[in-house]
């Protein structure tokens, strides 16, 4: 029977919430709805990630919940980077499954769909290479005001710890005509910001030199759009960050002061272990260089604890990092060995404890910058992009250039608009402001 309606479940990053978008639009028209919960849909999809053990205990534990006789014409599917990462295992652990579908396969979900409808039997689809093809106009999105727009697919790095350029793939950039013409629909039907996304933004066009369209070209030609009010992009490698990209956040109006910078570890000898092919000093040489040219720039990090054979001299070279750099935003998370990935040779000699105290530390100096900078921009105005009320609706909520949640009173039309607000105090890790007077209508700091 033809489902009439479907349901996603979306683990992991970005990436993927724009897969999901982009599966929603493909599904609605072939003419299925939404349904408001899982277990009343007909096609029931999760659409996985594999970068953190944890992510994919969850998918594991919430397919093992799942079975035929909970609901018996539903067709079940996995997508996503556990499907490339686990492949037709997965069927052999879950044999309810109706289709695995690879990260490079998206646009085969109406094809994969009518063949188990057909034959009745489970599919099985995860090519290796990404043909660029996708239809991403079609994507359907939620949120009116913010969008994810794909860039370029796949990493071409192999990061020993990381899954991504197996469950992914190489490096395959978008067409930049494509891409501005998806940011100008979206500006004229009303979007405030556009996030471009890649597994490494700052490799896009290396694939394609024939193009002479590299990341800071296209930043340029995207800010040229005429209404683009803000412009993001993640994630970043550091080796591929360039003066000219630096340049590009100093003079384009629409590109926000916040660079994820992810430096990973602070020890150049488990840089090297982790094959992230720059040193310590060579990365401390690019935030000053971006610095330099952009002195209000905020960064964001990533960082791994407990790296096989890290010591805790090594451990505290990264701590020693954190308090130089002073990162806005860290997102910390303790190594977890991962199959398929070069690092799963080594032992994971580090025991968990020592891992756990490891992150436990960097996350108690990242809450005291991040304190610490809260304190310094208290009466500083801000360029706001209101999104909507706060939790209990008696605030509006939004967020600054360099990604600083704000709440402050003001009347329902402001949502969807740029304002100027000036802080006064915080709670957590958001500011509490007023809307600024015309007087004060520059910001000190976009951070």
């Amino acid at each position: 029977m033809e489902p009439k309606t479907y349901f996603i479940r979306t683990y992991g990053c970005q990436m993927n919430e724009l897969d999901t978008e982009i599966m929603a639009g493909q599904l609605e028209k072939r003419g299925l709805v939404p349904s408001s919960n899982e277990e009343n849909a007909d096609l029931l999809i999760f659409n996985t990630c594999s970068i953190r053990d944890l992510a994919e205990r969850k998918v594991m534990g919430k397919l093992g919940r799942i079975g035929r006789g909970q609901k018996n014409h539903a067709i079940i599917g996995v997508t996503g980077c556990m499907a490339m990462a686990k492949k037709d295992a997965l069927f052999r652990k879950f044999p309810h499954l109706d289709f695995v579908m690879g990260t490079n396969n998206i646009t085969e979900l109406g094809a994969i769909v009518d063949e188990v409808l057909y034959t009745k039997r489970p599919v099985f689809k995860t090519d290796d290479h990404f043909e660029e093809n996708l239809d991403y106009l079609i994507a359907k999105r939620d949120n009116k005001l913010k969008a994810h727009v794909s860039i370029i697919r796949g990493c071409d790095k192999f990061c020993t710890y990381c899954v991504v350029p197996y469950t992914r793939g190489q490096e395959v950039s978008r067409p930049p005509e494509s891409i501005v013409e998806e940011c100008r629909r979206l500006v004229d039907a009303g979007y405030k910001e556009i996030t471009l996304l890649g597994q490494n933004v700052n490799s896009y066009g290396k694939d394609k030199p024939e193009w002479n369209c590299f990341f800071h070209d296209l930043l340029y030609k995207i800010d040229q759009i005429p209404g683009m009010e803000r412009i993001r992009f993640m994630t970043s490698h550091p080796i591929d960050i360039t003066v000219e990209l630096m340049q590009a956040v100093r003079d384009l109006p629409s590109l926000c002061e916040f660079v994820h910078f992810p430096i990973q570890a602070g020890s150049s000898r488990i840089l090297k272990k982790m094959h992230r092919i720059y040193t310590k000093e060579q990365y401390l040489e690019k935030v000053e260089l971006l610095r330099h040219y952009v002195p209000n720039v905020s960064l964001g990090t990533d960082i791994i604890v407990g790296f096989p054979t890290e010591t805790e001299e090594e451990f505290l070279e990264t701590f020693e990092v954190m308090k130089q750099i002073r990162y806005s935003i860290a997102f910390i998370y303790a190594y977890s060995p991962r199959k398929g990935t070069p690092a799963i040779r080594w032992k994971d000699d580090i025991p968990e404890e020592v891992k756990q105290d490891r992150l436990q530390r960097l996350m108690d100096l990242q809450n005291e910058i991040a304190n610490e900078e809260r304190q310094h921009l208290l009466g500083q105005t801000f360029e706001v992009l209101v999104e909507r009320h706060n939790k209990d609706g008696k605030m509006l909520k939004g967020r600054t250039r360099c990604w600083k949640k704000v709440i402050f009173e003001g009347s329902e039309d402001l949502i969807g608009t740029l304002q100027q607000v000036k802080v006064h105090s915080y709670g957590h890790q958001t500011f509490i402001g007023e809307l600024a007077s015309p007087l004060h209508s520059l910001s000190l700091s976009c951070r």
